[in-house]
């Protein structure tokens, strides 16, 4: 575990990096001039600013650079030996942020690793993925469907989306759409069975549930204000939704489903929707990033792609 002190140290390190880059610029700037006023005028800084730059070099390398006098500054052999050194030095660290910024003109590229919903991530993020494909061939997708929570700084996820509260305030994350939970059944069914007229009459009624793949067991349906229930009478169980889906539609049970899920089965009439007034409130949908700033272009382009993509979808 890290203490404050350690965090103090790592900070003072950083900084001493920082100054030592400006300590060799302002070196540089003296050897060519051979003149600190001229080397002050230059860097648009004071004399005594240059001549403490070069004092504290000294001290960090053990060694005289220049003899000084009242009237010349003359370069001392080790700084004549020590000037390619600092050239190359800072030659590295210019070539560094100069490729960063040719790789901002450059086609947007590289790998993306993205977190969805099995449901939301195959429905609407893979044809988004698909046209982003098309329009940067440099992309590499690695796509996650789970409908469990993961640890995305831990799976090294870059984007992501959450049905649900998303927990870490560290990431960066906007709602876009609601994920609303339905109670169905096949128009069949309920000719066979007749109308449901409670939440109580579900436990005498055939269902299908899906199962919660962490423990094994079913997940609870949820109701309004608050409330869980899980019918006793289950003829059908899956840890696949889609299964539980099809299931549905064969007539096999009543189940709670994913709005994303039965959406096209309700408007064309494959499915009917049961006791829609106990239908609880929909849950937040989110796009989230999980690096803050600054963020590469091919994940910026992704996450954006995301967010205009699932807004106001209907899940």
């Amino acid at each position: 575990m890290n203490t404050l002190g350690d965090q103090n140290s790592q900070q003072r390190n950083n900084q001493g990096m920082l100054n030592r880059i400006d300590l060799l610029r302002t070196f540089l700037v003296a050897y060519e001039t051979q003149n600190f006023r001229e080397a002050a005028i230059r860097l648009s800084i004071s004399p005594q600013v240059v001549t403490r730059a070069v004092k504290e070099l000294e001290g960090h390398l053990g060694e005289l650079l220049f003899h000084r006098s009242t009237r010349s500054v003359q370069p001392s052999d080790f700084c004549e030996r020590f000037v390619p050194h600092a050239r190359q030095a800072l030659q590295g660290v210019d070539a560094l942020f100069a490729a960063a910024m040719l790789a901002k003109d450059e086609p947007v590229q590289g790998l993306v690793r993205i977190a969805a919903p099995t449901m939301q991530g195959r429905r609407f993020v893979m044809p988004l993925l698909e046209r982003l494909a098309l329009q940067h061939p440099g992309l590499c997708f690695d796509l996650r469907l789970s409908d469990q929570v993961i640890d995305a700084v831990a799976q090294r996820i870059d984007v992501g989306v959450r049905a649900g509260r998303l927990g870490d305030s560290r990431f960066v994350a906007r709602t876009v759409s609601v994920f609303s939970l339905r109670i169905v059944a096949a128009p069949s069914l309920l000719k066979r069975i007749g109308p449901v007229e409670s939440v109580a009459s579900l436990n005498a009624l055939p269902t299908a549930q899906l199962i919660n793949r962490n423990t094994g067991r079913p997940w609870p349906w949820r109701l309004n204000r608050e409330r869980e229930i899980l019918p006793a009478l289950p003829a059908f169980v899956s840890d696949d939704a889609q299964a539980v889906c099809d299931a549905v539609l064969a007539g096999m049970g009543i189940a709670q489903l994913a709005g994303v899920l039965v959406a096209d089965h309700l408007r064309g009439g494959a499915m009917q929707e049961v006791l829609p007034e106990t239908a609880p409130k929909p849950w937040p949908l989110s796009v989230y990033r999980v690096q803050r700033q600054p963020v590469p272009a091919r994940i910026r382009l992704v996450y954006e792609a995301l967010l205009e993509g699932l807004r106001e979808v209907e899940s």
